[in-house]
Order: structure tokens, then C-alpha cells, then sequence
């Protein structure tokens, strides 16, 4: 059907869209804020806009956003970024936000001008005001992105028909922001970027003196560079002694989870077990737990040569993508690994990306870091850190480990989680830790201020009613962040969406890969 498709004599094009309810954030997900808000957002848009357009246009990133209708997406399973990139085109974009007053016809009144002007139509999105005439007949908002920039001639004169056919018309300006990916093919462009040391060995390392384990290392590390998006993981073989570790690491949790992993972990366990080769005696492959993984909760996962910035892989989350080590830490060390390895990637973090509720947790974080400021950048990853990676939760009144850094250390997990007596809070353990740590409500705000060790046991951790309440506040801190826009994806077209035109300016990664 054609947006100039004029509408039968008995509808109106000016419908509310549908509301993406939480069954299918899966498929459609959107870190928007709720509607309740959105009359004041309005009011105070077009109050400002009137005074000072260009405020009132980088403020805009405070408006409710659920997609309505998308155009111009990414075709699947591209060949190349290159290829996916002239289906994606970063030219020139126009942003306008338009207010009619619903009736017969009303929207393709206006629409034809675009067709009259040659003007291409890239996104349109409707949203119901509950401001209304003194006739009460009810008025839209529709947010529309087109091709073309303010000064163009075909886009002049389209902006000049369309104030005598809107009740109001106010032009966005484009935001320049940090680089995110558009497209999953773009993780290709992000996931080699390792840090200075990601791919090397420090000299405190265990196995840093280790020729061998170091050529190990080397090739595994080869093995993720090469890696494409859509490309099958490729088969690991494992050394003897390589299983052996990975043996004595789930012989020591095993006991472990059973008392203090949450009950999502647990049941996530027995599905892996079942369904992904998981036990003591072998070392489970990447492309079976991911092809599991896309059926259970859509969620993959993308193998690395080492560590990433902070930007870098909460991106990878928005497309609900893990980036995952494939080495695994020395054997003179088995209990001990100064870097997340292997043993940490699939006996902590991955269990838990069978469960539909923290897949959507971590995709909050991922969506809210698409363009993000450096501050709030340091915001994420602290509330990461202290979910994601040393989360509790609560059952029953007893504190449960949901975070991957608790359920993959023997120590820790039992140091966050034990039962304590009133007269062991005082007491100070071998390792120079209280025997008591800090227990904290779950709070993002107050999370995404406060500093880790990443050295040490924590010495404080948060503590969430359950994922669901987890999930629920992070979502609300995302929403109230001062965000260039707001990320939907579309996990049909594995794409991201974003409610205006912006200029990915910063931190553009390098294209010397694009065409492998």
C-alpha cells in the first residue's frame, strides 16, 4: 500500500498505531519513553520553537517514538558492509515534525506534495494528541524523514506548501554524535577494535612467560579477526589440557550455583546442558550455543580476539549480540583469570542469555549506548557492571547471583551472596575483605555514579526485587538520559532505528575490512 494512496471515502489515515506491548519487544524493541508525558513534551516543543527553533530541535530527543511505519532498510545477509552500505545511504536528511487535525484524506493531502516536489519519503511515524480544537476534532503529530536538506530547491518549495497545508510545521536540525552501527554487518567495523593490551599479554599475566600457551592465544585471537556477521562460527578444538581446566572451574561452581545462582540462571543451565553440550568433560562451541541461543531469545553470539572499549560492546548489545572470548585462562591458575576468558564468557554470562528478561535487560543498556555522550557512556557501563556482571537479585529473602563475574568465581559468589551472622559484619577475612559487603537496592541512577574495583572482591553490590524489577528501572534510567535519540531494532531486518536524522561524526571506525 502507498503512503498517496488516497483513502476511501469512510477511513481516516490519521489511526493511532498500535502500542508494541513487552511480549514482543523481542521482535520490535524500544527504549521510548510512555505517551504520558508527551502532551507537556508537545506544548513545550512548539512553545519553544516559536522563540528558538534551533533548542527546541536538539531538544528533541525528549519526544515518545514507537515505530509506526519504516522505509529505506537494510537488506539481510549482505556479502560485505560496502554492499550494505548503499542500502543504508548517509547523504543528506530532513526531519520535520508536522501537526494535523484529523479527517478524510487529511494525510494524503499533504503527501502528494512530496510526490509533486520528487521528494523521497525515508521514514513517517504518527502520534495522537490529546490537545485538541475548539471543534474536538482530534490532531495528529507525524514525525517525517525525507532526502534532501533545507536549501535544496525541491525541499524549499515542498517546506513552503506544507505550512499552508499543517496546522503546524517545525524543521529538526541533525545532531552530530558519536559512530554507532546501523546494520549488524556493522559490528564487523567495531569487534576488532581491541584495546591496546586486548589481544596481548601483560607481564603479570600466568601465562605471559608461556611460548606456547602464547601461540595458543595468538591463534584463537586470528581465528575472531577473521570472524564475519553471518559467517558460521567457526569449530574450536580444544586441547586436552585446555578441558581439563575448564573441567576443575565447573567442578568447583557446580555445588555453587546450585545455592546461590538465581532460579533463571539454573533452569537456563539445565537448557544448556541439554541443548548445547554443556558438562565438565568438554568445552562447548560457540556456533551451537548461538544458533540455540537466535532460536530461544534471539540473542547471538560474535567471537572477539580480546578486550573492547566500553562503547564498543554495549553497541553490540543493542543488536542483542554478546561478544564473546574464545581462550581460556592458564593452567598454572586454573581458579584465576586476570582477563574474561572462556570459562568466564560461557559458565557466567551465557547461561543467562537463555532468559528473555535479561536478554531485553542488556538490550536497554546496548540501545541507550548508540550515540551516547562519553559521560553516559561511563554511566552504562557502571550500571553494567554492577548488573550485568555482580547483579543480585532476591528470592525468597535470600540474595541470588544473576551477575556473570559472581557465578563464574568460586570466591565471590559465596562472599556476595552468604548468609552472615550479626557478628561476622565487623570481622575482616584472610583476603583483607570485610566479611560483610555492602548490600544496595537497585538503583541505576545511583549505580551509574559509583566506581568498581575490578582487581578486588566488590566491596559493594545492588540488589534487584527480581530480573523483571531489574529490567523495569534500567529501562527508566535509559528513558530519562539526555540522549541525541532514541533506538528502536527491527530484528527482522537486524537493523536499528532512530527518531532523527543525525551525522555519525565521531569515532568513525576504519572501513579496510569492508570489502573481505
Amino acid at each position: 500500500t502507498s503512503f498517496l494512496t488516497p483513502p476511501p471515502a469512510s477511513t481516516s489515515f490519521l489511526t493511532p498505531p498500535a502500542v508494541a506491548n513487552d511480549n514482543n519487544r523481542c521482535s520490535t524493541f524500544s527504549t521510548s519513553p510512555d505517551y504520558t508525558n508527551y502532551e507537556t513534551w508537545h506544548r513545550d516543543n512548539y512553545e519553544d520553537a516559536e522563540s528558538q527553533p534551533a533548542a527546541a530541535a536538539a531538544d528533541f530527543h525528549n519526544g515518545s517514538l514507537h515505530a509506526h511505519t519504516s522505509h529505506g532498510i537494510f537488506q539481510r545477509d549482505e556479502k560485505s558492509v560496502k554492499k550494505n552500505m548503499a542500502f543504508h545511504p548517509e547523504g543528506p536528511r530532513t526531519s520535520v515534525l508536522m501537526e494535523l487535525t484529523d479527517g478524510v484524506g487529511a494525510l494524503h493531502d499533504v503527501l502528494r506534495f512530496f510526490w509533486k516536489h520528487n521528494v523521497n519519503i525515508t521514514r513517517i511515524e504518527s502520534r495522537p494528541l490529546v490537545i485538541s480544537n475548539q471543534d474536538n476534532q482530534p490532531k495528529f503529530d507525524f514525525f517525517v524523514d525525507f532526502h534532501g536538506r533545507v536549501g535544496d530547491d525541491n525541499v524549499n518549495a515542498l517546506l513552503q506548501e506544507l505550512k499552508g497545508m499543517t496546522d503546524k510545521l517545525l524543521v529538526l536540525d541533525e545532531k552530530e554524535v558519536h559512530w554507532f552501527p546501523r546494520h549488524i554487518s556493522e559490528l564487523d567495523l567495531i569487534a576488532n577494535r581491541t584495546l591496546d593490551a586486548g589481544t596481548d599479554l601483560e607481564a603479570d599475566h600466568p601465562g605471559f612467560h608461556d611460548v606456547e600457551y602464547r601461540k595458543r592465544r595468538a591463534k584463537l585471537a586470528e581465528l575472531a579477526l577473521n570472524h564475519r556477521v553471518h559467517h558460521d562460527i567457526p569449530q574450536t578444538k580444544y586441547t586436552k589440557e585446555e578441558v581439563e581446566t575448564w573441567g576443575l572451574v565447573w567442578d568447583t561452581m557446580e555445588d555453587l550455583w546450585e545455592k546461590y545462582a538465581c532460579k533463571e540462571y539454573k533452569k537456563s543451565m539445565n537448557l544448556m546442558k541439554k541443548h548445547c553440550n554443556y558438562h565438565r568433560d568438554a568445552i562447548p562451541q560457540l556456533s551451537s550455543i548461538s544458533s540455540f541461543l537466535q532460536l530461544q531469545t534471539n540473542f547471538r553470539l560474535r567471537p572477539v580476539a580480546g578486550l573492547i572499549s566500553s562503547r564498543d560492546f554495549l553497541n553490540g548489545l543493542a543488536f542483542r549480540t554478546f561478544f564473546c572470548t574464545q581462550y581460556i585462562r592458564h593452567p598454572s591458575m586454573p581458579l584465576y583469570t586476570p582477563e574474561p576468558d572462556i570459562c568466564h564468557e560461557l559458565l557466567g554470562h551465557v547461561p543467562m542469555f537463555a532468559d528473555r528478561d535479561f536478554c531485553d535487560f542488556s538490550q536497554e543498556i546496548g540501545l541507550a549506548s548508540l550515540g551516547a555522550s562519553e559521560e553516559d557512556i561511563l554511566k552504562l557501563a557502571r550500571c553494567y557492571w554492577y548488573s550485568v556482571e555482580f547483579g543480585l537479585c532476591q528470592e525468597d529473602g535470600k540474595n541470588k547471583a544473576y551477575g556473570a563475574g559472581l557465578l563464574s568465581s568460586f570466591g565471590e559468589l559465596e562472599y556476595s551472596c552468604k548468609e552472615r551472622d550479626e557478628s561476622e559484619k565487623y570481622e575482616v577475612g584472610e583476603n583483607g575483605m570485610p566479611n560483610h559487603p555492602e548490600i544496595k537496592p537497585w538503583d541505576p541512577a545511583v549505580a551509574a555514579m559509583q566506581d568498581f574495583p575490578i582487581t578486588t572482591y566488590q566491596p559493594t553490590y545492588f540488589l534487584a526485587e527480581s530480573l523483571q524489577d531489574a529490567k523495569l528501572k534500567m529501562r527508566k534510567f535509559c528513558e530519562d538520559l539526555p540522549r541525541p535519540f532514541f533506538a528502536l531494532y527491527n530484528a527482522q531486518t537486524e537493523t536499528v532505528h532512530i527518531d532523527r536524522p543525525v551525522r555519525r561524526a565521531v569515532g568513525v571506525p576504519s572501513y579496510e575490512n569492508e570489502n573481505v
